[in-house]
Order: C-alpha cells, then structure tokens, then sequence
C-alpha cells in the first residue's frame, strides 16, 4: 500500500474497505470487504455486494492484505514494562522480588510511561486489546487509563482491591466485613469510566490469599452487578496451592469456589496448576481463564491444560503476561506449549488445528475478557479494532492453510496497520498521531532510575555474568 491509501485510511472514514480476504470466524473469506464507520464494523459481506448497497462510498483498495480481528492480550501488567527482562531466568514468583518493589518505586510520571510504552509494544504487535490485571504503583488508576487512552489500545483496565497485605489473612470482625474503603473504592471504579470507548473498568485482587474471604466475595458480586470481570492470579505457582492448602485445605481454585467466588465474572490469570476436579468447577461455573504460555516458559511451573480446556467449552484467552507483545508469536507459544506438554505424549500432531489459536487469541480472548458483546471479530456491529496484515511476504505469499500459516509464520513485521475503535493507530510499526520514538527514549531514561531505586532481588545474575562465571577457570 502506497502513501495515498496511507493517507486515505488516516482520515475519519466511513470507508469500504477491500482487502485481499476477511479472517472471519468461521475462516478466511476471499473477496470480501468492510464497511467500517463510526468506530464499527457497519457491514461485513461480498465485496461486489457492499459496493451496490453502499454506493456512496468509494472503495479503498487493499491489494495483498487481509483484514483480521486484532489480538486480545488476557493478561498484562502494564506499569511492569521497566523490568519486563529482569523476568529472564528467574524461579517463580518473582512479583515478592521484582515485580511489587519496581512498581513501589514509579512516580505519576514513570507510570505512565511504562504503561504507555506496554501499549506501544502491544499495538506493534497486533494487539487492539489489553486486560490489565491492575497497578501496585502508588498512583491513581486513571494514571493507566490515560496512557492506554493516549496510545490508543482498548483497554480493561483492573483495580487492585487487596486487604490483607502480603497474604496474611485478616481475621474477626475484619474478615467477615472486609475493608470498607476498598470496597468503596471498587464501586467507584467501577462506575468511573462510564461511556468510555477505550477504558472498561474491571477489578483485581492479586492472588486469593491477598484480599479478605469478604472482600473476595463482595468484589466478584460486585464485577458481577456491573458486568465487568474480576482478575486474580490463581493456581500459579506450587508455592500458592501449598500455601492455599495449609491455610483453607483446599487449592486456591477451590477455595474461590468454596467462598462463591468463582463465576462468569472471574477472569482466572494463569491457571496452570489444575485438577480434573478444579476443570469441572471451571466449565460448570463459566468461570473465564487467561492461558499465558510464555509466562509459563519464561518463569512458570507448569503449563495450563488449554487444550482440555477447550474440549470441555471453558472460556479462555490468550495473555501475554507482559512477557512480549507479539500476538502472533503468542499464538505460536500457545500451540507449541500444549504441543510438547501434552501433543507429544499423545500422539497429538495437531493440537488444536491452528485455528483453536486464533480464536481464543481474538474472539476467545474477547469473551474472557469481558467484551464478547464489544470487539474480537470482524462481524457487524463489533468495534472496529482490526489488523492488515500483509500476506506477500515469503513467510504467508504460498499460502495453503490461511490460519495455520498465521499461527506457525505469523509475526508482527507483517503487519501494515492498526485500527482500534476504526481509527488507524499504527502504520508500518508507528503511531500516526504521537512520537513513538520520542516515548521510548523518554522510557530509557526513567527506566534506569525507577529500577535503580527499586530494592529489587535477583536470583540469577545476568546472562554476560553467568557468562563470565561458567567459563571462568
């Protein structure tokens, strides 16, 4: 595409837009288009068809692209993106060392940045959508919000309504009420971002064992009165189901039922510690769950039984973690994970068809998310958060299977544009209407300070220092 359809596709639309194919649910359609106006997706159909019923519209030609949902990222931390490589080569549960202290030491500024430079990194990657499970920075939430907001992504935006520190359980009179100033708080989050089209309010208790079994409660009542999601990390680490078990006898899954926790207003981070028993609790409750793959391989203990997952119809998306912004690569860890966790020892060649990824990278993540009813497809009335993606490079040029191809050779260098909400906000890698570059370097610089002063712990040395160590003499 050449600087006038540029040009074109930067302006305020209504367009008819004919790309080469539509990804839509059911697969790719070839000689499809769009009719995108208002934010939204107005018309999906043949593109001979939307030219009689929309005449008026002068179609924007798209040789060589096809037109996909925008990936939904089911789980980031997007104030983290300061630290996201002292992640590499640590044991589980970094957040006590690394990631609780560096968000400690943000400033309204160095806030923004980071959360601002997270969307930066997920739009580039494909991503229209972000869950973010919520800041520890001493910051207003809106902090976030306006970043998001300013970047430009669609944004679930969690409040963290712990109370009870470092996972002591409060007890007595405490416990039965929970914190009324957290409860409060919650309730006008809630209501806080009312009729905005980027920002959509969800709440967030970090892991079980943080907030009061009142509190716990109340929250996931109250995301459910609200129609918004409630994100906690559950069944993450061997350390947090031991933990869970000596303190309830029951895993934390468990205990979340155990307390009427569990619900389709519970978006379940990471899940990957799971018992048959905890799989029907899931699928009977319609609680929703974020598979992380790389999280898994980076620093997790296991890998989340996506596959079985999706064989009982448990809702789940695809997040990233913040581990890297790459929808398509993400989509790859998913199939690889479940390939060489669970595919190998069965004699699983496929392990979900490719198009298992696709799904619950886009119209899958949506649901678990919260915004089914909002974006993850290219069908009409959605939003139109969409990708082009240029399918004439060598990798998708032979193209044979469309969804496999995307999943296995995928990756964001591919993509031409983004669109989120039916406004361009990326070309060829770039914001449209800000200084990408500038934000990055502005990132460098208080990046350096805020891990400087964060009294962050390290169990292994970099990698040039295990270098060092492994061939010293």
């Amino acid at each position: 595409m050449n600087q006038r359809t540029r040009e074109l596709l930067d302006g305020p639309g209504p367009f008819l837009l004919e790309p080469d194919a539509v990804l839509l649910p059911e697969g790719p359609a070839d000689g499809w288009a769009v009719v995108v106006a208002d934010g939204s997706f107005r018309a999906v159909g043949p593109v001979e068809e939307l030219r009689q019923t929309h005449p008026h519209l002068d179609g924007v030609r798209l040789a060589g692209h096809l037109l996909m949902p925008g990936f939904v990222d089911a789980h980031h931390h997007l104030t983290q993106s300061f630290g996201s490589a002292l992640a590499f080569g640590e044991p589980s549960e970094i957040f006590r060392r690394v990631w609780v202290p560096l968000e400690g030491a943000l400033d309204e500024e160095s806030a923004y940045t980071a959360a601002k430079l997270a969307a930066l990194e997920a739009l580039r990657g494909g991503f229209t959508t972000v869950a973010d499970a919520g800041t520890r920075a001493d910051v207003d939430v809106d902090v976030v919000a306006s970043a998001a907001r300013d970047a430009g992504i669609r944004c679930v935006l969690g409040l963290v309504c712990n109370d009870a520190g470092d996972g002591a359980e409060t007890t007595g009179a405490d416990a039965e009420a929970g914190d009324p100033a957290v409860l409060a708080h919650a309730e006008k989050h809630l209501a806080r971002y009312d009729g905005d089209p980027l920002i959509h309010a969800s709440l967030a208790v970090s892991i079980p064992e943080a907030a009061t079994t009142a509190t716990l409660r109340r929250v996931a009542r109250l995301a459910a009165e609200a129609g918004a999601t409630v994100q906690i990390h559950v069944n993450e680490h061997l350390a947090g189901v031991e933990r869970s078990l000596l303190r309830h006898g029951l895993r934390p899954l468990e205990h979340l039922h155990h307390i009427g926790a569990l619900g389709p207003q519970l978006l379940a981070a990471h899940a990957t510690l799971l018992t048959p028993h905890e799989l029907t609790l899931l699928a009977d409750t319609g609680t929703a769950v974020s598979y992380n793959p790389v999280a898994s391989a980076w620093k997790g203990n296991a890998v989340a039984p996506a596959l079985a997952m999706a064989e009982r119809g448990i809702r789940f998306g695809l997040g990233t973690d913040g581990t890297r912004g790459d929808g398509f690569r993400l989509a790859e860890a998913a199939e690889f994970a479940q390939r060489i966790t669970y595919g190998l020892a069965t004699g699983d060649s496929s392990c979900g068809a490719g198009w298992t990824w696709l799904e619950h990278a886009t119209r899958g993540g949506a649901d678990a998310v919260g915004l089914r009813a909002r974006t993850g497809a290219v069908a009409e009335g959605l939003a139109a958060d969409f990708l082009l993606v240029d399918v004439t490079t060598p990798e998708l040029a032979l193209s044979w299977d469309v969804p496999w191809e995307l999943v296995r050779r995928g990756n964001r260098d591919q993509i031409t544009a983004v669109f989120v909400g039916g406004r361009m906000r990326l070309w060829r890698g770039l914001p449209t209407d800000w200084d990408g570059p500038a934000l990055v370097g502005r990132a460098t610089e208080l990046a350096r300070a805020a891990v400087a002063r964060a009294p962050i712990t390290r169990a292994h040395p970099t990698s040039t220092a295990a270098r060092m160590r492994s061939t010293a003499p």
